[in-house]
């Protein structure tokens, strides 16, 4: 499967343009952020996003902390028509990956693309191994996905696999249940969060996704053997020492 590019613009023409130039690669098109951060909240895996900065509701600068916000990692050219300095400041600010003015060099844009996330070789991946090509992509997506609520379901569709058949092949793979994956790696994270962020433990618990703190907790302690508060406490304790 191609690498996914989401084009967001509200020129429906521009969009129709860029998605016959990248040929090769899956397109998604949002017309306006609110659009686009409604499809990227949603479990995803979009590598690179081409965002215009002047579009109606949110302009493309708001779009891009938004999702530097939730997925810090996934990779942003903006572009504008409006060129200005200061516009080319605040996107670098804002953790953009390219700045492009429009009209769009596109010669110069398919190399911005190539540097960013490179030739993709995943069909001939899969190709050549199968099955475990398979389960290394779910095992991609689920990483890059790990604060949303993903379904066996969802990862199934996006290999092209019955949830029955995937999770019967996951297990032969990895030795673990799908959902069993899935809570260790957000225990990880949880982890990670509670050693380097100055988050409290309800923000933790919301940006892990759960509905309330106390499954959190409750889950956090079953696997980890304390609650987070004591998880934390007792790293800063040998952090002190």
């Amino acid at each position: 499967m191609a690498d996914r590019i989401l084009i967001v613009d509200d020129d429906k023409e521009l969009r129709s343009e860029l998605k016959d130039f990248l040929e090769g690669y899956e397109v998604l098109e949002a017309p306006d952020g609110e659009a686009a951060l409604k499809l990227l909240r949603r479990a995803n895996d979009v590598r690179l996003v081409i965002l215009d900065v002047r579009m109606p509701g949110m302009n493309g600068l708001d779009v891009l902390t938004e999702i530097k916000k939730t997925d810090p990692d996934l990779m942003t050219i903006v572009s504008t028509g409006y060129s200005s300095k200061d516009v080319a400041i605040e996107a670098l600010k804002g953790k953009a990956d390219d700045y492009m003015e429009k009209p769009l060099d596109f010669e110069k844009l398919g190399r911005s693309i190539e540097s960013l996330i490179g030739v993709d070789t995943s069909n001939i991946i899969e190709e050549g191994q199968g099955s475990g090509a398979k389960i290394a992509r779910v095992r991609r997506f689920v990483e890059k996905n790990w604060y949303k609520k993903i379904t066996l379901d969802d990862v199934a569709d996006e290999v092209c696999l019955s949830p029955k058949y995937l999770s019967r092949i996951f297990k032969l793979y990895t030795k673990k249940g799908f959902s069993n994956f899935k809570l260790e790696l957000k225990m990880g994270n949880a982890k990670d969060l509670l050693k380097k962020s100055g988050y409290n433990i309800n923000q933790i618990s919301e940006r892990l996704g759960y509905e309330n703190t106390e499954s959190f907790i409750r889950q956090f302690k079953k696997m980890v053997g304390c609650t987070p508060a004591e998880y934390r406490k007792k790293r800063l304790n040998r952090a002190s020492r």
